[in-house]
């Protein structure tokens, strides 16, 4: 699970550095299979319940699973990505959100919140906590901005699939849900929309967007839970032997 996690690691970062006005959705998908390949990967997206891309390119309105197209980036955008990738039979998960160029103060407020979110987050999973103390400090974050929590999406236990149990909600009750436990490996991934948390699934099956036009963003990770704490599988620079350790306040 290390390697497929720093495989996509490095996916989010090249596609981020590529992502400039004028780079289409689809050249950043071409360049995102090239260093899946290059890593003796596969993407874990391509051809999963039909999807026909290596990664999901989400901009602006998009909350996720945005099909890669010709449309070309332009200056105050607001792209997610999320990339997974497969090694050996273990997969990794993640996504980021990220201004293109110079963008409103709401929409990099709404880009802060979230990744902030996600960082309370991963700083709950440890084992003895309960899924419902993640999902409160997510909704809480968003609370503080009325930003809206998108419910019909989650994150989701991972390991030899993609999608396992136990589904992770971005909002919650402390001290409710399943008991974490050492051993296990969850995604987490807040997704805020600047209006409300309604989403609406366009003609093509797979594109979610917000029922309202408002921006919207998405952060995830892949963390295992072992007796260091928190450890973030899909940070750029991590290892197996030595993966980063998020601090969980003791």
């Amino acid at each position: 699970m290390a390697v497929a996690g720093q495989t996509v690691a490095m996916v989010l970062e090249e596609v981020k550095r590529s992502a400039q006005p004028g780079v289409s959705l689809m050249e950043l998908d071409a360049i995102a299979a090239e260093v899946i390949r290059s890593r003796g990967c596969t993407a874990s997206f391509l051809g999963y319940h039909g999807y026909p891309a290596s990664i999901c390119t989400s901009p602006n309105s998009v909350i996720v699973h945005g099909i890669p197209s010709d449309y070309r980036l332009v200056e105050g955008d607001v792209l997610s990505v999320d990339a997974g990738a497969i090694f050996e039979g273990f997969h990794g998960d993640a996504a980021i959100t990220f201004p293109i160029g110079e963008v409103s103060l709401e929409a990099q407020l709404l880009i802060d919140t979230t990744e902030s979110a996600l960082a309370a987050a991963i700083a709950q999973t440890k084992a003895g906590a309960r899924l419902g103390d993640i999902g409160h400090v997510v909704e809480s974050a968003a609370q503080v901005h009325g930003f809206g929590v998108v419910r019909e999406y989650v994150g989701h236990g991972i390991g030899r699939q993609m999608h396992e149990d136990p589904q992770v909600p971005n909002y919650g009750k402390p001290g409710t849900g399943i008991k974490l436990r050492k051993g296990m490996a969850i995604c987490i991934e807040p997704m805020f929309n600047y209006g409300g948390y309604e989403t609406v699934v366009e003609p093509d099956g797979w594109t979610v967007v917000t029922a309202d036009g408002s921006l919207s963003a998405h952060f995830e990770h892949t963390i295992a839970i072992t007796d260091r704490g928190p450890q973030v599988m899909t940070l750029l620079g991590a290892s197996e032997d030595d993966l980063a350790v998020v601090p969980t306040g003791g």
